[in-house]
């Protein structure tokens, strides 16, 4: 099959957020994964103060994983998916938590600026057309000094980590897809990793677009040399701001 994107890649997950949270809450350490994460991001003060944008927010999952470790900041959760936004809005949020539907690649149509102090992005970036253009769109909503979080399957380039996630999804993630109609969206999902940067190549990507201070860090259990966060910050001053 070929990669799901843009409009359809929406409309898939459109018609799998009914059982998409049923999907991962059976993946061990799933949410604890994504808290982790987010703490990786090392920003103070319980949030107090910060403006954070959760880029590909899905159902909430990451939002929820924002709030839980930055109780205080002020979170806006974006997804082009109507069907997966409407699942996270129906949640219940503390203040300060809001909402915006649209696309990675069309932030700016939809009244989403800048400047924040953190972007996390959790299982987007091997879904986007043009990963270096959204990647120029992060860096320029963040303030100087701002910090990039990316939470994402990047095999580590192991043959061993090729064979693990090829076995997890056919074993277990499309045949539990299947029984709600959404075999095709998972077969979407094994491709997508498989064919995109291992964990070096996208840390490498990350420099590239002019993130300082990138470091990919790998996550426990099973997902190792599967999924990793990836941190990094918009430089405060110097010759990538100027040119």
């Amino acid at each position: 099959m070929t990669l799901l994107r843009d409009e359809d890649l929406a409309a898939a997950f459109d018609h799998a957020a009914r059982g998409y949270d049923t999907l991962v809450a059976a993946n061990p350490g799933y949410h604890a994964h994504l808290r982790r994460s987010v703490r990786r991001l090392g920003l103070p003060r319980r949030g107090g103060g910060l403006r954070v944008l959760d880029l590909g927010c899905g159902t909430g999952a990451s939002t929820a994983a924002l709030a839980a470790v930055l109780p205080d900041a002020r979170i806006t959760g974006v997804d082009a998916s109507a069907g997966m936004l409407e699942r996270a809005a129906a949640k219940a949020w503390p203040d300060g938590v809001t909402f915006v539907r649209a696309p990675a690649e069309g932030l700016a149509e939809a009244g989403v600026e800048g400047p924040f102090d953190a972007v996390f992005a959790a299982y987007l970036f091997r879904n986007v057309s043009d990963p270096d253009a959204v990647l120029a769109t992060v860096r320029e909503l963040l303030a100087p000094g701002g910090r990039l979080g990316v939470h994402e399957y990047t095999l580590g380039g192991r043959r061993v980590d090729r064979v693990v996630w090829t076995l997890v999804c056919r074993g277990i993630v499309q045949p539990a897809a299947t029984v709600f109609g959404d075999a095709g969206l998972y077969r979407h999902l094994w491709r997508s990793v498989v064919e995109f940067d291992t964990a070096g190549r996208f840390a490498d990507r990350l420099r590239t677009a002019g993130f300082e201070a990138v470091r990919a860090l790998p996550l426990p259990g099973w997902q190792t040399g599967i999924t990793h966060t990836f941190v990094g910050r918009r430089p405060r001053t110097g010759s990538e701001d100027e040119g």
